[in-house]
């Protein structure tokens, strides 16, 4: 099993669900002060966070397979089918196959994690999510010594992805990490909110969560890992490789080309809630830093 994260987070720092839910609420409503905490010793501003009604709750999300609108997933995501289903574990592993959501979650340790959550798009929140580490799937299915890099590929069903008939991206959508960021005990395989199954909206039933990079490298809904000697290929990557790099780790000191990174927006707060400044690492510096030791993490974006 791998090193356990000791969590020093706590509910009081959690986004509230209707805001987390709705990121809407980012252009509206008045202010409540909720305290950050900060881990590895840094700390967060007072953040104002308001939580949000069921409308604004279920009409507000991003996933582009069901729609590029911001409305569109909550509208769409429930034609996702998703029980049964299968994750097809492949390439340098010593046990490969297609393995049945329900037995990997039976095989896995399932606790809660409350985790800063960054988007490129400069806003920001607290996500309290469920699921296991994904070092633990990758040791269950025996990692050999010629892998590098972890591919993952989300589901690519076009009559229930209403989204993928339209050329935004090119489908499936997929991600990757290099081996020691994806063995790190930070890294985890989500698949629940609040104490409840994912929303088909945000990923279900089983997404990665990366806390100290850019949400997109979160990938959703997955169907396949694939161990490699090769660095991946990453959808956004692929896209506009100018704007989006492999690595993504959260910096505030690289901009992206159309806007700054130093600082965010917490979800919540309305539209003039005060600006924070952004963490390196998004706040996981101490825990993470050493797996970029030496790199150039200008020109490694």
């Amino acid at each position: 099993m791998a090193h356990r994260w000791k969590n020093t987070l706590t509910h009081r720092d959690v986004t509230p669900k209707a805001a987390f839910m709705n990121r809407r609420q980012v252009m509206a409503g008045l202010a409540a002060g909720v305290g950050l905490a900060g881990v590895g010793g840094a700390a967060h501003a007072q953040d104002a966070l308001v939580p949000n009604s069921y409308e604004d709750i279920t009409q507000y999300n991003n996933y582009y397979e069901f729609g590029t609108g911001k409305d569109d997933p909550a509208a769409n995501a429930h034609r996702l089918t998703t029980a049964p289903w299968t994750v097809k574990i492949d390439g340098l592993v010593d046990a490969p196959g297609d393995y049945a959501f329900g037995d990997i979650m039976n095989a896995m340790t399932i606790e809660e994690r409350i985790y800063r959550f960054r988007c490129v798009e400069a806003w920001s929140m607290v996500i309290p999510w469920n699921g296991f580490e994904l070092a633990d799937l990758l040791q269950m299915v025996g990692v050999q010594s010629g892998a590098k890099y972890v591919a993952f590929e989300t589901a690519l069903r076009p009559d229930e992805m209403p989204g993928v008939r339209y050329p935004v991206l090119d489908w499936p959508y997929v991600e990757g990490l290099r081996l020691d960021e994806a063995m790190h005990p930070l890294t985890i395989m989500a698949t629940g909110i609040y104490g409840k199954d994912i929303p088909n909206q945000n990923g279900a039933p089983m997404r990665l969560v990366v806390p100290w990079k850019y949400g997109f490298k979160s990938i959703k809904s997955i169907v396949r890992i694939t161990l490699t000697d090769r660095e991946p290929p990453t959808s956004w990557n692929k896209a506009n490789a100018g704007e989006y790099g492999f690595y993504s780790n959260v910096n505030p000191e690289v901009s992206h080309p159309r806007w700054s990174q130093a600082t965010e927006r917490p979800v919540g707060g309305g539209l003039f809630a005060k600006r924070k400044p952004t963490l390196m690492f998004n706040g996981y510096e101490q825990e993470v830093a050493s797996l970029y030791e030496g790199m150039d993490l200008k020109a490694n974006f």
